[in-house]
């Protein structure tokens, strides 16, 4: 049980650096908070026009999700990877460094999918990736890619791991509910601009 409340804690704070807000501070000068819709992910800071920028905060943010993971199995099982990786999905979402105003989640779950299970990952990101071609609107596959993982985990009867990924993307839902209303409203931004 220690343990499992360790890499809890390891998964939250490795999960609560802030990749993009440190990144866009070092590189351009800017907080980037205060661009775009003021999320620290790897979206909003490509409206800073740095695409390379945005790449290595994705990056970064998919590699944090998954490290945490692999380090947990490794150390100390199954049972603390599947946690490790959870809290690093919290951390990102509500880190203590910001006041618990982080990211939406989608990059760290992709990393921690593609770690709990790499199918889970793959599928994650052809649903990410096919949606958003699909309706040109970014959020929309990041919301439904957790949900491509989950099924993917539940194919091979991974059931601990469908359990913490579906748990993940109901409440990723909830982190893009500005989104959501937007996409109802007919508003939400388009991948490469229109309506």
């Amino acid at each position: 049980m220690t343990q499992i409340l360790l890499w809890a804690l390891v998964g939250y704070l490795l999960g609560s650096i802030p990749f993009g807000l440190l990144l866009t501070g070092i590189v351009q000068g800017i907080d980037i908070r205060r661009i775009g819709s003021g999320n620290i992910g790897a979206t909003n800071v490509l409206r800073t026009g740095n695409k390379w920028l945005a790449a290595a905060v994705l990056l970064l943010d998919v590699g944090k999700g998954a490290l945490v993971v692999v380090l947990a199995r490794e150390f100390s099982g199954e049972t603390a990877a599947l946690t490790a990786g959870a809290a690093a999905w919290i951390g990102h979402v509500w880190p203590v460094w910001l006041r618990f105003q982080g990211g939406k989640g989608v990059a760290t779950l992709l990393g921690v999918s593609t770690a709990f299970y790499w199918c889970a990952g793959l599928a994650f990101a052809l649903v990410w990736l096919g949606v958003a071609l699909l309706t040109r609107r970014s959020s929309l596959g990041g919301m439904a890619g957790g949900f491509g993982a989950a099924f993917a985990a539940a194919w091979a009867g991974l059931w601990p791991t469908v359990a913490v990924l579906a748990l993940l993307s109901f409440i990723t839902l909830w982190t893009h509910r500005s989104n959501i209303a937007r996409l109802r409203a007919g508003t939400e931004p388009r991948i490469g601009g229109g309506k």
